[in-house]
């Protein structure tokens, strides 16, 4: 395995250091939740520390389960965050030399992990001009005799643009015909704005879904993700590279996961009620920016504006005005091997005058680097 420390990694919120930060625009999740919001649901007095089912807690795994028609407890894997997942199910599947296609801009453990374990890998390139749309017919241009995985994202990450099902579905018939398997990282599944997919594992065999209490209900301090697969026999192999690595989750996160699954009807709309307000807040400023463009968010917590080329703005001189002057950061289009004109704007981590402050700090900034780009 040949590892790269990656930059949204090594520049984030928490390793810059959070008291150093008046507005962070750069998270992808929803306002972070204490302990106190969950714990109370949770007997963690009574918890006996000891090795916990290996696939995860049976009756976190049947939470999970229930929101997918014909997926049971026994498909879901529970994982230290979706990265856990992620990182699992490509060294379960890859090898040096395999083929992979994956969706660009994405998150960067997408596609650094498979390029570690020396898989070569193909970028569907998605592009702000044609609104980060999905074609399949270009992913099956891409694709070869030694593909083993298509992996996609929705709602997307950066972008917060989401693929509709029969585009969805298209996808699904193409590895299915070429005897592939496609990765559908559904972190930010609950949040779209049009009512959500369904888990694309429970569609088919073929398909791996994973998701994380991480984004969508700001717990990512317990590190819970999973992964679902109905491939019982794929299912096997990830739970022996599990076992390998991890023998088994953590029983007090499991715990504290469970106990907020079950006030998912009281939480959820109330956290979605809080997205509607921030995106809105967000899109108002958008709407005629002087300095920027972007494709409208579907789902999820961020976009990805870029600055207008006509602006002329000095991108690095940008950056280091919003931060240095206005202690703002956004996560800049290198995070995700995109151009710097481009930033990843979180708009439903920060309170609402966090927020708003946020956005009149990066109106600043523009305005002060604007027309100085050589």
């Amino acid at each position: 395995m040949r590892y790269r420390r990656m930059p949204i990694e090594a520049e984030s919120p928490e390793q810059l250091g959070y008291g150093r930060i008046r507005c962070n625009l750069a998270e992808s999740s929803v306002t972070d939740a204490s302990l106190a919001d969950v714990v109370i649901a949770a007997d963690l007095g009574g918890l006996v520390l000891q090795y916990g089912d290996h696939l995860g807690l049976p009756e976190l795994r049947e939470a999970i389960a229930a929101d997918a028609p014909g997926v049971v407890a026994d498909d879901v894997m529970v994982t230290p965050g979706a990265v856990a997942a992620l990182f699992l199910l490509h060294t379960s599947l890859l090898e040096p030399g395999d083929h992979i296609v994956v969706a660009r801009p994405n998150y960067a453990t997408n596609v650094e992990t498979p390029r570690a374990i020396g898989a070569s890998v193909s970028f569907l390139e998605l592009s702000h001009d044609e609104g980060w749309a999905v074609d399949p017919d270009r992913i099956a241009a891409l694709m070869t005799p030694r593909t083993k995985l298509v992996s996609l994202t929705t709602p997307h990450n950066p972008t917060g643009s989401t693929l509709d099902l029969p585009t969805l579905q298209a996808v699904i018939d193409l590895v299915e015909r070429r005897g592939a398997r496609l990765l559908v990282d559904e972190t930010y599944r609950e949040m779209t704005f049009d009512g959500p997919l369904p888990v694309a594992a429970s569609l088919s065999p073929s398909v791996v879904s994973v998701s994380s209490l991480s984004k969508t209900y700001g717990l990512p301090g317990i590190r819970i993700g999973w992964a679902v697969t109905r491939d019982v026999e794929f299912g096997a192999r990830l739970l022996a590279a599990k076992e390998q690595v991890l023998i088994s989750g953590s029983l007090v996160d499991e715990t504290i996961a469970l106990a907020a699954l079950r006030r998912r009807a009281v939480w959820l709309p109330s956290i979605l009620g809080r997205i509607d307000a921030a995106f809105a807040t967000t899109a108002r400023w958008m709407d005629g920016h002087e300095h920027l463009e972007w494709v409208a968010p579907r789902g999820g917590v961020v976009g990805f504006p870029r600055i207008r080329a006509s602006s002329r703005v000095d991108v690095d001189a940008f950056y280091n005005v919003l931060f240095e002057e206005h202690g703002t950061i956004v996560g800049p289009g290198h995070w995700f091997e995109q151009p710097r004109e481009h930033f990843r704007l979180g708009y439903g981590w920060p309170g609402p005058d966090e927020l708003r402050d946020g956005l009149a700090a990066i109106d600043a900034a523009l305005a002060a680097t604007a027309g100085t780009a050589r």
